[in-house]
């Protein structure tokens, strides 16, 4: 029982447990026992995420902001953040839509193999390092959903023939504000310094693949892929890549990337 003058709410709270988050999915797990599901890009009932809106999610492209920032890493995305994507996206990190960690997470994988053809072929498995969500989100949203993704997306791999894991490889340094409404200069300055590599050891000859839900303006993979390579042991540093399941629209488009020889197919 806790002292006098407490609750197990307030000791949970102390205690860093999300109980927003947690309370959040169980009322949506209960939801879902009585209400018809329907599908997060277009509402129509039946999958989580119907066939024709699946297929937006099928056309891996070069992920190039409209501003390139300096050090932007190789980035694939599976398809546009447009359409019924931008939907499907916002229900799977916001609205506790969960279930969506498979369609998205098999994009996901989708554009790891589309990007890896921009590196030589070494004997080391491919290394997805998520991208770290704020502390303030993760206990608000009750899940961190980039390590969902990823997840998801290594077993994607696995299935088809690749050696993959994922590896949380990168932490936050300090606080940043919440970029809504910055420009991609104002954006590029808030997030300078904010992530470090961690000490995780990694298997040799491997491949680093940031990966992350949506690329806009570039600023948090460009930031991200310099922590990275500049935390690397000894001063060395693997090539760093980066793949997402959707990206904004450049106004002029470009040729899309190399097909892989890894074939995936999106799963309901």
């Amino acid at each position: 029982m806790p002292p006098a003058g407490t609750t197990q709410d307030g000791a949970a709270r102390r205690a860093g447990v999300p109980w927003a988050g947690v309370l959040q999915a169980g009322g949506r797990a209960l939801a879902d026992l009585v209400l018809p599901r329907v599908c997060a890009g277009c509402s129509l009932p039946g999958a989580v995420l119907c066939a024709p809106c699946r297929s937006w999610l099928t056309r891996p492209r070069l992920a190039e902001p409209r501003r390139h920032p300096p050090g932007f890493p190789p980035t694939v995305a599976a398809g546009a953040y447009a359409g019924p994507v931008r939907p499907a996206v916002l229900a799977f990190k916001e609205h506790g839509r969960a279930e969506l960690a498979v369609p998205l997470g098999t994009a996901l994988a989708l554009a790891v193999a589309a990007v890896l053809p921009g590196l030589p072929s070494p004997a080391g498995p491919v290394v997805l390092v998520p991208m770290p969500s704020a502390p303030a989100a993760v206990r608000r949203r009750g899940r961190d959903h980039v390590q969902e993704l990823a997840a998801s997306a290594v077993t994607e791999l696995a299935a088809a023939g690749l050696r993959a894991t994922s590896v949380p490889l990168l932490g936050r340094a300090g606080r940043t504000r919440d970029s809504a409404g910055l420009d991609a200069a104002a954006r590029r300055a808030n997030l300078t310094g904010r992530f470090r590599r961690l000490p995780v050891p990694l298997p040799p000859g491997c491949r680093l693949v940031l990966v992350d839900d949506v690329a806009t303006s570039g600023a948090t993979l460009t930031e991200a892929a310099r922590a990275l390579t500049a935390g690397a042991p000894d001063g060395g540093g693997e090539p760093v890549l980066a793949a997402v399941v959707a990206a904004t629209l450049r106004r002029v488009p470009r040729p899309d990337p190399p097909r892989s020889a890894v074939t995936l197919t999106l799963r309901r």
